[in-house]
C-alpha cells in the first residue's frame, strides 16, 4: 500500500479504480492529498506559498541564478514538487533591473496580480547591491498565462537598500511590510510597516517595527528581513529572518494584539530569542525567509528554505542549495506559534493525540515512549514505509532519525536502532487502520501479532487487545 493510498484509507476514502486513480473533488482537487516530501522544491529560496480561491497552491521564490521570476502551481502541496514552472519575467539587459533578482512575492491587489521583487543593476562591484523593490503587474486573471510588465518602483522615504516586500489586509486596510536600510541607523536592514495607497505608493509614513540588536540578529550582518504575517488567536504574528544567510540564519517573531493600533511601534513586541534555528539533529541549516499557508485539511503550514549542510564555500548567496521546505505549525497554550525545529528530509511528520485528550501526544523521552506533554520535536513522527512491507508503516521520530518505534519483548513500546533482522522489521511495522473509537483517528495494529494494537496507559504505550470500549479509546489516536 503506498503512502498516498494509506492516507486515503485512514480518511475513509477509496481509490477510484483498481488502477490506482485517486478520487477527486469537483475542480480536480484530490479528495485526500498526498504527503509533501522535504525538500519540496530544490534550489528555490525565499519561497512564498499560498492557496488561492481558485483551489490552487502557488509557489514562487528566488532561483540560484537570480535572473528571472518564476511561478508554479498545483492542486496539492505535494504536487508543487513536480509542477510545471512558468517564467514570468527576466531581468533586463541593462539599467537598474539588469542584475540580481531577489525574493518575489505574488499578491492579488484590487483585482490585479502584483508581484513584488527586489532588483539591482549588473556590472559587478558594489553597485550590484544597489537593491530596490519593484513590482510587476499581470494583464489578466490567470497569473500563469498573463503577460507581465513592470509597474514601477516602490516609493519609500529613503533611496536606500530595500527588499522583501509582503502585503496583507487587516481590518479592511491593506498594508505593506518590508526590509530597508534607514539612513542614520547602522544596520543592514530593519522592518517597516505602512498602509498602501497603490501597490507601489504608501498611504502614510511608515513605522519601524523591528531593528536587529540582539546577539542572534547580528551574526555576520545586522539583519531583519523577509517579514511574513500570520493572523491567529487574536494576535498578529510577523516572522522575520535575521543574521547572515549561512547556518546562522534564523527566524525571529514580533507580535501585536489584533485590536491594537498596528501603526504604533509600541504595539509590537519582539521575542527575545529566535523561534526557528538550524538543527544538526535533523540536518537542516539556515532556515529562514518563510511564508505561511494551510494544507488541504486547513491546518497551518510553515514554508521556509534551508540547506542540507552547514559548511559553505564562498559567498552563501552564491550557494544554490537553499531548498523549499514545509512542516506543520503548532501553538502553545496561549496561542503563540511553536515552530519546533526543522523536521529534516522526508515526508512531513505527524503528531498523534489520544482521542480522549487532544492536549497530550505520543512522544518519546530518550528511548522511552509514552503519551503526555512535552516539546514539539519529541512528539513528531514520520510515517515511513514499513520495514516489513505488506502495507505497513514504521514510525520514526524527527529528533532521533536513526531510531524506530518498536514493540519490545514484554509488549511495551520503545525506540531502538534498526538492525537487519526480519524480527526487528516485524516489531517496527504497524498497520494503520481507522480509529477504533473515532473513525477520524488512526489505530496502529501490530503487523506480526494479530489482534494486538498500540494502546496508551498511565505507564506508557504497549501492545494490547482492544475488545472493551475503554481499550478501543486508548488505541485511537487523532492525527495533527
Amino acid at each position: 500500500m503506498t503512502d498516498l493510498n494509506r492516507r486515503l484509507f485512514l480518511a475513509g476514502a477509496t481509490a477510484a479504480s483498481a488502477s490506482g486513480a485517486i478520487a477527486r473533488l469537483p475542480g480536480g482537487t484530490p479528495a485526500v492529498a498526498p504527503v509533501p516530501n522535504n525538500p519540496v522544491v530544490r534550489q528555490r529560496a525565499d519561497a512564498q506559498v499560498f492557496r488561492h480561491t481558485d483551489g490552487y497552491y502557488y509557489l514562487t521564490g528566488s532561483v540560484p541564478e537570480y535572473d528571472r521570476l518564476v511561478l508554479r502551481r498545483s492542486r496539492t502541496l505535494a504536487g508543487l514538487t513536480t509542477a510545471r514552472e512558468q517564467i514570468l519575467w527576466r531581468h533586463l539587459a541593462s539599467g537598474p533591473l539588469s542584475g540580481f533578482i531577489w525574493a518575489p512575492e505574488l499578491h492579488l491587489i484590487d483585482g490585479r496580480w502584483i508581484m513584488y521583487f527586489a532588483a539591482g543593476p549588473s556590472g559587478g562591484g558594489e553597485d550590484v547591491f544597489r537593491i530596490r523593490t519593484y513590482a510587476l503587474v499581470a494583464d489578466g486573471p490567470d497569473p500563469m498565462t498573463a503577460r507581465w510588465s513592470v509597474l514601477g518602483q516602490l516609493k519609500t522615504p529613503w533611496d536606500s537598500f530595500n527588499l522583501d516586500s509582503t502585503s496583507f489586509v487587516h481590518r479592511g486596510t491593506r498594508y505593506l511590510c518590508w526590509a530597508q536600510r534607514e539612513p542614520g541607523i547602522e544596520t543592514n536592514s530593519n522592518l517597516y510597516l505602512a498602509p498602501l495607497a497603490t501597490p507601489i505608493t504608501l498611504a502614510k509614513p511608515p513605522i519601524r517595527i523591528a531593528v536587529p540588536t540582539l546577539d542572534w540578529e547580528i551574526q555576520g550582518y545586522k539583519v531583519a528581513e523577509a517579514p511574513s504575517l500570520l493572523a491567529r488567536n487574536g494576535k498578529l504574528f510577523i516572522t522575520y529572518s535575521a543574521s547572515a544567510t549561512d547556518a546562522r540564519y534564523c527566524l525571529g517573531l514580533i507580535t501585536a494584539d489584533a485590536n491594537a493600533d498596528i501603526m504604533k511601534a509600541d504595539s509590537w513586541t519582539k521575542s527575545p530569542k529566535p523561534v526557528f534555528v538550524s538543527s544538526s539533529v535533523t540536518g537542516v541549516y539556515g532556515p529562514g525567509h518563510n511564508s505561511f499557508t494551510v494544507d488541504e485539511q486547513g491546518r497551518d503550514v510553515l514554508v521556509y528554505h534551508g540547506r542540507d549542510y552547514a559548511a559553505i564555500k564562498g559567498d552563501p548567496l552564491l550557494d544554490p542549495n537553499r531548498h523549499t521546505r514545509m512542516q506543520r505549525l503548532y501553538y502553545t497554550a496561549d496561542g503563540t506559534p511553536d515552530f519546533g525545529i526543522p523536521v529534516g528530509n522526508g515526508p512531513v511528520p505527524d503528531r498523534f493525540s489520544p482521542a480522549s485528550d487532544r492536549t497530550t501526544f505520543l512522544r518519546h523521552d530518550g528511548d522511552r515512549v509514552s503519551v503526555g506533554r512535552g516539546d514539539i520535536p519529541s512528539s513528531q513522527f514520520r510515517q515511513m514505509p514499513g520495514l516489513a512491507g505488506r502495507g505497513s508503516v514504521s514510525l520514526v521520530p524527527i529528533d532521533a532519525p536513526d531510531r524506530y518505534l518498536v514493540a519490545q519483548a514484554d509488549g511495551r513500546i520503545g525506540l531502538a536502532t534498526k538492525d537487519a533482522s526480519r524480527a526487528f522489521a516485524e516489531r517496527a511495522s504497524f498497520l494503520p487502520q481507522p480509529g477504533l473509537s473515532n473513525a477520524k483517528g488512526v489505530t496502529f495494529a501490530a503487523l506480526g501479532k494479530p489482534g494486538m494494537v498500540l494502546r496508551h496507559t498511565a505507564g506508557g504505550v504497549a501492545l494490547g487487545t482492544a475488545t472493551r470500549p475503554a481499550d478501543r479509546a486508548s488505541a485511537t489516536f487523532l492525527v495533527s
